[in-house]
């Protein structure tokens, strides 16, 4: 059994035939699909997914750093507030830094970054990181809220064995995607220096589909290939890594 701990299948991509990618990821053995949120936009198709699916599914909120903007910073942050207050989510996500896309709004998103790690603490929930050009940071800023006893995955991983480690070392998870299966990305050599306990499975579909998809729109059908491709670089069963990041997925969000 595994578990997709990233994947926006509620976004317009999927319109059409998002009943076939449910039925193709649970043939595959995908039992469980977590939705990280974007910004307030997408909150009543996440919910409308969640209605759909409600065996599979588990929501989350927060709001993207790449939807942090001056002018509507103060309402968006007050929607994830709102949105905690009335109902159970699985995680406050995904939050973080991007300086990729637009570095001139880095001081604003790591006020919203602080401030959404804060509610996730209030709220006793771990949180999913979104870190783009922006490792150092990101780590940076987790720290403190980590020796509150924040926990969490950082979406996507692409970084360093170093940079891994000292994420491991305050408690959270690497989130790991179809960027494992690119030849050039260097995940396998990471994978060999700190091994899978402290790694969970993602997708991020419809985006980062693995090879040999690449190209095409990514789903939770291919969670096994990317598991096989960790439990290569591991020197592991295709079982034991199902296995072991299962487990990882349900100590983080605790089901």
């Amino acid at each position: 059994m595994f578990i997709d701990t990233h994947c926006h299948l509620y976004l317009e991509d999927f319109k059409t035939d998002i009943t076939s990618v449910f039925q193709r990821a649970l043939d595959k053995g995908v039992s469980r699909f977590y939705l990280p949120a974007i910004d307030s936009s997408e909150m009543n198709n996440m919910i409308a997914l969640e209605k759909k699916f409600p065996k599979f599914c588990r929501l989350m909120t927060g709001l993207h750093p790449c939807s942090v903007k001056a002018e509507t910073l103060d309402f968006e942050l007050g929607e994830v507030k709102s949105w905690l207050a009335k109902r159970k989510f699985a995680a406050v996500g995904e939050i973080g830094l991007d300086f990729y896309w637009d570095a001139s709004t880095a001081a604003l998103q790591l006020t919203a970054f602080e401030h959404q790690m804060q509610l996730a603490l209030d709220y006793r929930l771990p949180i999913v990181i979104h870190s783009r050009n922006a490792m150092p940071d990101t780590i940076a800023a987790v720290k403190p809220f980590a020796h509150k006893g924040l926990k969490g995955i950082f979406h996507c991983f692409g970084g360093s064995a170093e940079e891994a480690t000292a994420i491991t070392d305050m408690g959270f998870y690497l989130g790991i995607g179809g960027v494992v299966t690119y030849k050039k990305a260097g995940l396998d050599e990471v994978i060999r220096a700190i091994g899978i306990e402290h790694v969970v499975l993602e997708t991020d579909a419809p985006y980062l589909t693995p090879s040999p998809h690449r190209g095409k729109r990514n789903e939770s059908a291919y969670i096994p290939i990317i598991a096989a491709k960790v439990a290569e670089a591991a020197a592991l069963s295709l079982e034991d890594v199902a296995r072991i990041t299962t487990r990882n997925a349900r100590i983080i969000f605790g089901s």
